[in-house]
């Protein structure tokens, strides 16, 4: 006898949804190119096909449910990504890989195992009673489905880095921009002294991943914000003004980084002769090339972040400034994020995604670096079944960024959220904010 279909418990329901998001970003690469590596300290595009399903069967197993290995050489290959940073890049050739049929059928087979299993576990109400069972089924498959998420948000950026012809650009949007330059954008506003929570507590029986637990209550001197994000169009005076070419803007590791790698401007624009005009600036979007829009978000390392700031007689914020100056802040209201656009928009564009004290776009629009190195909170505890996640990131090598950007779900943009990144990877969809003190 048939059993009728159970409805999914939400968070299934959540965790096909976000399956339905990676899969549309591969289907935007054409096949030939899946092989290829768009940025050089990431894997291949197929390893990713691979491993979002491979994360997931070792996460689950033997945790949630039992699911017996039926390629154990494929969930090892697949288990893991690189840190940017991890001492050298990937020297993988497109052969070393399995086909894209095998990997597909392992991908599938995986899904088909889990999904099996996860109905097992919701008709016997295995994934809606409560308790510490339940909490820790829950806390599994909240995992699973950020996990893919910011996958989803890693794909992206890493896709923008593959040339046009290589991507499927029926997808392409129209650019959204509305003035050459606009001085308004460059205005601050006054923060006053007082404390902000860093972090959210570990019985608030809220998700969140094991860096964000152990709340610290910092107490923030008064100082002055950037109203808007820094645009496209302040940081190109920056470089027209000579920025990448005066040592004293740059810390030393900066800027034997940018010499090395003959750094001269952000990764995605590109410089054009235009007479006696002085220089044309393009940017290269998801699925185009375009005049570079002066209004949206400038979109660089921390490096080039910190340049600027230090050249403008300003400073990038600390994560606790960062933080204060959300305070109030609609984060789930309107704003560009959730997948809702392939680019960004004018820094100003949603003028009610604006926090108590007047600072607007905190939240979507580009991910924003700040000058807090990437460290534990009190009382941290590693997931036991994700010992690395954070842990191996506490290394004095990363940098905090707040926020979320045009492909971030909506999901991770509560306050408490930390993300982070080395200073000289210039790929992510980060851009910046200034602070100044007000002693």
């Amino acid at each position: 006898m048939n059993r009728d279909p159970a409805p999914h418990h939400p968070l299934v329901q959540r965790l096909i949804e976000a399956r339905q998001v990676t899969d549309a970003l591969f289907s935007i690469v054409k096949p030939e190119f899946l092989y290829e590596r768009p940025i050089r300290e990431r894997h291949r595009i197929v390893f990713y096909i691979g491993h979002l399903e491979a994360f997931d069967r070792n996460l689950f197993d033997q945790r949630l449910c039992d699911l017996p290995a039926f390629d154990p050489q494929l969930d090892q290959l697949f288990a893991f990504g690189i840190d940017p940073v991890d001492g050298g890049f990937p020297t993988d050739q497109p052969g070393d890989w399995p086909s894209l049929d095998v990997v597909r059928s392992y991908g599938l087979r995986a899904r088909e195992q889990i999904d099996r299993e996860l109905d097992a576990l919701t008709h016997a109400a295995g994934l809606g009673r409560n308790g510490a069972q339940a909490d820790a089924s829950e806390q599994l498959l909240n995992v699973a489905i950020e996990h893919r998420l910011m996958h989803a948000e890693t794909l992206a950026y890493m896709l923008h880095q593959l040339p046009l012809a290589q991507k499927v650009t029926e997808l392409r949007e129209p650019v959204v921009t509305r003035a050459e330059s606009r001085d308004a954008l460059s205005s601050m506003v006054s923060i006053p002294a007082g404390a902000t929570v860093l972090g959210m507590p570990r019985d608030g029986g809220r998700f969140g991943w094991d860096n964000e637990f152990g709340e610290m209550r910092v107490e923030v001197p008064a100082f002055e914000m950037d109203r808007h994000m820094v645009t496209n169009g302040a940081f190109r005076e920056f470089i027209e003004a000579g920025g990448y070419r005066e040592p004293k803007w740059w810390s030393e590791k900066d800027w034997a980084w940018k010499e090395a790698e003959h750094i001269e401007h952000p990764a995605c624009w590109s410089r054009h002769e235009a007479g006696g005009e002085g220089d044309a600036w393009t940017l290269r979007t998801m699925f185009d090339e375009v005049p570079l829009p002066l209004d949206w978000p400038a979109y660089v390392s921390h490096a080039e972040a910190s340049a600027y700031a230090r050249w403008a007689g300003k400073a990038l914020p600390t994560e606790a400034q960062w933080q204060r100056a959300a305070h109030g802040a609609p984060h789930a209201a309107s704003g560009n994020f959730d997948f809702r656009s392939w680019d960004p928009r004018p820094v100003d564009e949603y003028p009610d995604n604006v926090s108590a004290f007047g600072v607007e776009g905190q939240f979507g629009n580009g991910w924003e670096w700040t000058s807090t190195v990437f460290d534990a909170l009190p009382g941290f505890e590693a997931f036991p079944f994700y010992l690395g996640y954070s842990a191996n990131f506490f290394d004095g090598q990363h940098y905090v960024i707040k926020g979320g950007s045009a492909r971030t779900a909506q999901c991770m943009l509560r306050p408490a959220f930390r993300n982070w990144f080395q200073p000289h990877y210039q790929y992510v969809y980060a851009g910046f904010r200034c602070v100044r003190s007000c002693e």
